[in-house]
């Protein structure tokens, strides 16, 4: 009879880890080094070539990062994992790795406004092109595909409109073409989604976000097949050495430990939250994937175990009415980022996706009505107050 695999709450406290190999220690220790010693010349020499394991510098592996990276492939169903010193170290790695000069991308219509950045420098320096698709369809995807397209890339749900893409339709479509697919799956995480399982090739989190949970640590995760996570841990990595350090690693695997317990509070919280903003006179519109009305709904139901704990939401007026709602919060913080334990809140036209150009981010569906709030661990009842205080006294303001 074979070993049961354990469950997901089980792996996200032991997996890639075991106290034996380290003396005991129930947590995993800190290897706080820049380099490691060799017991010989020749050792040294057996390591640098690959023909013999154990670390050489931390910068090309670290005990602590190792970790790490062999528990989020455990949680992701991946092979290997790869862990950066910021998300978008792991996005700029494999979106460079996986392309040379005059490659063409194909991207989800809406993307986080970095990766949006990083994607026009890459055409401005090297004629890499990028077609933004809606990927509703499976014919749209094959009408984009060219010759010289290197990869897929794809957000669900998307920053910040909350879109959803059928995942197992696009790695449909990739397989024929031999193309691979990268999802970044920061808002989901891999207790809501999995995107290996479905098909797609390569996942990648802002592990800053729900990985990490404690808004105290900036890092960058990146999960796959043994050969490409080894190709890019030796090329893209290594060479332009986008890095995470063992503390920050360590925090990570501390965060790790209560994702699944997290992630359900978040939902939950979110669930009510989203039930209360759809009544309210001077929300227009609420965009929340575990919310029937979601136009996506059907792909949540597919490819996500719960919703999420992030909501777009749309107040009547434009940017005026928007940041005098985000003055009149009391508790809740106005900040960047999300999947920490305290409520966030922020405007994305004029915050995360302003490096968008207006035209396009209108395109993307960002007006400037639009709000993004990651719905945090206090009590509900709470974050709903501060909500709708705000929003009356909002209303108020534009009745007298």
């Amino acid at each position: 009879m074979g070993k049961k695999e354990h469950g997901f709450e089980t792996k996200v406290i032991h997996g890639g880890y075991d106290s034996k190999d380290f003396l005991g220690s129930l947590t995993t220790p800190l290897f706080q080094t820049s380099t490691f010693t060799f017991d010989s010349a020749e050792q040294g020499e057996n390591r640098f070539a690959g023909t013999e394991d154990g670390y050489v510098y931390s910068r090309l592996g670290n005990p602590t990062v190792r970790a790490l990276e062999d528990r989020i492939a455990q949680l992701e169903g991946g092979e290997a994992g790869l862990a950066f010193g910021s998300g978008m170290a792991a996005v700029s790695a494999v979106l460079i790795g996986l392309t040379k000069a005059n490659d063409h991308i194909l991207c989800s219509r809406g993307v986080y406004g970095c990766t949006f950045g990083l994607l026009s420098m890459m055409e401005d320096k090297y004629n890499i092109t990028t077609s933004f698709s809606t990927m509703n369809t499976e014919e749209e995807i094959r009408n984009l595909i060219r010759p010289e397209t290197s990869c897929i890339y794809v957000e669900t749900p998307i920053n910040p409109t909350m879109e959803l893409i059928d995942l197992e339709m696009v790695a449909k479509v990739a397989k024929d073409y031999d193309i691979p697919v990268i999802v970044d799956n920061t808002f989901a995480t891999p207790y809501l989604q999995k995107p290996l399982e479905i098909g797609c090739d390569l996942v990648l989190h802002s592990a800053t976000k729900y990985i990490g949970g404690h808004g105290d640590v900036v890092a960058g995760l990146l999960i796959g097949k043994q050969d490409i996570i080894q190709q890019l841990a030796m090329t893209t990595q290594k060479d332009i050495g986008g890095i995470i350090s063992p503390f920050d690693a360590w925090l990570l695997l501390r965060g790790l430990k209560t994702l699944p317990v997290r992630m359900d509070r978040h939902c939950a919280n979110a669930e009510k939250v989203v039930t209360r903003l759809k009544d309210h006179a001077l929300v227009s519109s609420v965009y929340y994937p575990g919310d029937a009305q979601h136009e996506d709904y059907e792909i949540m139901k597919k490819q996500m175990k719960q919703g999420g704990g992030l909501i777009s939401f749309e107040i009547k007026g434009g940017k005026e009415e928007a940041q005098a709602f985000l003055n009149h919060l009391s508790f809740i913080k106005k900040a960047v980022s999300l999947g920490d334990a305290e409520s966030l809140i922020q405007h994305p036209a004029t915050m995360t996706h302003s490096v968008v150009p207006e035209e396009i981010r209108e395109k993307m569906g960002i007006t400037n009505s639009l709000i993004r709030l990651s719905v945090g661990l206090e009590a509900w009842e709470d974050i709903w107050e501060d909500l709708y205080q705000a929003l009356n006294q909002v209303t108020q303001s534009k009745t007298i």
